[in-house]
């Protein structure tokens, strides 16, 4: 998060206390004797602990309502994610931290990368209007995040995972297909949809 005042700006990426206390969408964290209120993926808060535990979150500062709010991740790839969802047209931090916590980074990267608007808009508040409009804006840039589940997505497996998630296949489903194949390194894009569709018919 960013905290500045006149021309001193002071940066801060990240938060590591003690878990104080949660709710459905935030936690308390208490750094220094200070607590601080911090908006979190529901999804997120299980794997955080119980209260009273250490935690360690990448952070990112915003100003609501000439209010500074904390909002925080479990992981660089949410944060990159959060980043570029509010920076689409539309896509404010409450829907950023839905699309977060109907999907976590791996599934939300795969969905945008395939462009299965039908998995975005299971997010509370993201109507199918909205869903293809961040397909549209980040279907190249959310390719190069490497998250935990998923590396970087190439520009050729982007269309197959697009075709694949057309024919009715969800975002995950189509990139264990696409993994599945073997040495599809120089392989054209219909040859890797007909691969991929092989390994459906061998389920």
């Amino acid at each position: 998060m960013r905290l500045c005042r006149a021309v001193d700006c002071i940066v801060i990426v990240g938060l590591r206390g003690t878990l104080s206390a949660f709710g459905p969408d935030w936690v308390h964290v208490t750094v220094g004797g200070v607590t601080l209120q911090v908006f979190v993926p529901s999804n997120a808060i299980a794997g955080l602990g119980a209260a009273g535990d250490t935690v360690s979150l990448h952070t990112l500062l915003r100003i609501r309502e000439e209010q500074p709010v904390i909002y925080g991740f479990p992981d660089e790839a949410s944060l990159q994610l959060f980043t570029m969802l509010t920076g689409v047209s539309g896509v404010g931090p409450r829907l950023g931290l839905a699309l977060l916590s109907a999907l976590d980074a791996t599934s939300l990267q795969l969905a945008v990368a395939s462009g299965d608007a039908a998995a975005l808009s299971a997010a509370p508040g993201v109507g199918r209007r909205t869903a293809n409009r961040i397909i549209l804006e980040l279907r190249g840039k959310v390719d190069a995040i490497e998250s935990d589940g998923v590396a970087a997505v190439s520009d050729g497996d982007s269309e197959v995972l697009a075709a694949l998630s057309a024919l009715g296949y969800s975002a995950a489903e189509a990139k264990a297909a696409v993994d599945a194949i073997p040495e599809s390194d120089g392989l054209a894009v219909e040859e890797k949809i007909r691969l991929a569709l092989q390994q459906f018919a061998r389920l």
